[in-house]
């Protein structure tokens, strides 16, 4: 029995969905305990190229059972169109189950969700406009529309009516637009109902149970640690817990039923959207990173920013997720570079500090404190071993082991599912 968490080790994008899909092959479930359709992983298998948006990325494994835990929050027009759309190049989305304590999106939360970024200005979070903050914040504040609730059109017609009659003053009164009619809402969860029901299970009962007959659970994080509400750089965050712990409540699998927890992250670092953002570069190196990475956001088409490797944050994440493992993604990108600077530490107004700061602003005005490294010339895309990488590649990652507090246990070294050298396999350990 193994219950593996994966959870990004920077601010997102660090390839948890190539992880996921390798790992994926292994197990017998997989399952999103966050997010939603704004936490996009691409994978490659075979030569083709899937971006998921909403689905786990396990959906593409051909033993795994694809879950979407209660975590989620569920937008029922784009998961019928992802699946759709992977069916249509022959992949098979009907192993795919949905938790029946999942959140779903409902159009007045976009709708809020654009209103609300505009409306602030140069203020703004940077969401992707999809409506998942205001579906957590409904969630949180009792007032969401679950799963299980499209299935009772009584209850759903209550709720639903219920979260209008407060957001529908707000739209109205303060951002100048029209109500949103109650009966529209209900008329459009319904007409999923039919489609979504043989999907429906009470999933924390069905991956307990199979915890319990030993078979293996891989928990695919959405996002990432530096995006966690409560661990992240707060506000420019998503909102739910994608860290360690919160895949646990996301999936109704306890702490103690973790046997192992995998980092990934980039041999540098990107993120998108808003926020501060210490190693970030403006210069033709940054440009490097962003069209030799191919860094553009699977759900935005915006371009990441890059930026070099920043151990505080590593070890940071390393310590609020108690990994067990690294999973470094992307090396090859690094190739024929001269050489490679790596933040050891931040500078803040002349004061250092090798470890996160506590104040936001002193987070803020961080300048990186680098050490380099030589770069390798050679071609790694073939290396299957760490003894194949050339000795510079070799001394880089130990050296971001070190660092970084934390063994790595796997190296990506390309896009492909076979472009991986595994050190220490967590599926043995």
């Amino acid at each position: 029995m193994a219950a593996i968490v994966v959870v990004g080790a920077q601010w997102g994008d660090e390839g948890k969905g190539k992880a996921t899909d390798i790992l994926g092959c292994q197990v017998d479930y997989v399952v999103k305990p966050n997010g939603g359709n704004n936490a996009g992983h691409t994978v490659v298998v075979g030569g083709e190229k899937y971006e998921l948006k909403l689905l786990p990325a396990g959906v593409l494994s051909e033993n795994a059972v694809p879950v979407l835990g209660n975590g989620v929050v569920i937008n029922l027009e784009a998961l019928f169109d992802e699946i759709d759309g992977l069916e249509a190049r022959g992949a098979n989305a009907s192993r795919l189950r949905i938790s029946a304590n999942a959140h779903v999106v409902a159009p007045y939360h976009q709708v809020l969700d654009r209103v609300q970024e505009r409306f602030l200005g140069k203020r703004a979070i940077g969401t992707t406009g999809r409506g998942i903050g205001p579906t957590y914040a409904d969630k949180v504040s009792r007032v969401g529309i679950r799963v299980q609730d499209i299935f009772d059109e009584s209850i759903l017609r209550q709720k639903v009516t219920s979260a209008l009659d407060v957001k529908n003053q707000i739209l109205v009164k303060m951002y100048n637009r029209k109500a949103i009619d109650p009966e529209q809402i209900v008329d459009y969860f319904l007409s999923y109902a039919d489609r979504l029901r043989p999907m429906v299970i009470e999933a924390e009962l069905e991956l307990n149970r199979a915890l319990d007959e030993g078979k293996h659970v891989l928990m695919e994080g959405g996002q990432a640690t530096m995006l966690d509400v409560d661990h992240g750089t707060y506000p420019f965050v998503t909102s739910s817990n994608p860290s360690a712990g919160g895949a646990c409540v996301g999936s109704g699998i306890g702490p103690t039923r973790i046997t192992s927890s995998l980092g990934i992250i980039k041999a540098y670092t990107t993120r998108v959207g808003a926020g501060p953002f210490p190693t970030e570069l403006f210069d033709k190196w940054g440009e490097f990173l962003q069209t030799t990475g191919g860094e553009v956001g699977v759900n935005t088409g915006r371009k990441r920013r890059c930026g070099w490797y920043d151990s505080v944050v590593a070890r940071y994440a390393s310590r609020v997720n108690g990994f067990t493992d690294l999973f470094v993604t992307k090396l090859d990108v690094l190739t024929g570079i001269g050489e490679i600077p790596i933040c050891v530490a931040y500078d803040v107004d002349g004061r250092r500090f090798d470890e996160m700061p506590t104040s936001q602003s002193d987070f803020h005005h961080a300048e990186p404190i680098y050490e380099t490294m030589p770069a390798w010339d050679e071609d790694i895309t073939g290396c299957r071993t760490f003894g194949e990488l050339p000795q510079r590649a070799q001394d880089y990652l130990n050296r971001l082991e070190e660092l970084s507090g934390c063994r790595i246990s796997y190296v990506g070294v390309g896009p492909g599912r076979d472009q991986t050298i595994v050190i220490n396999d967590v599926m043995e350990s």
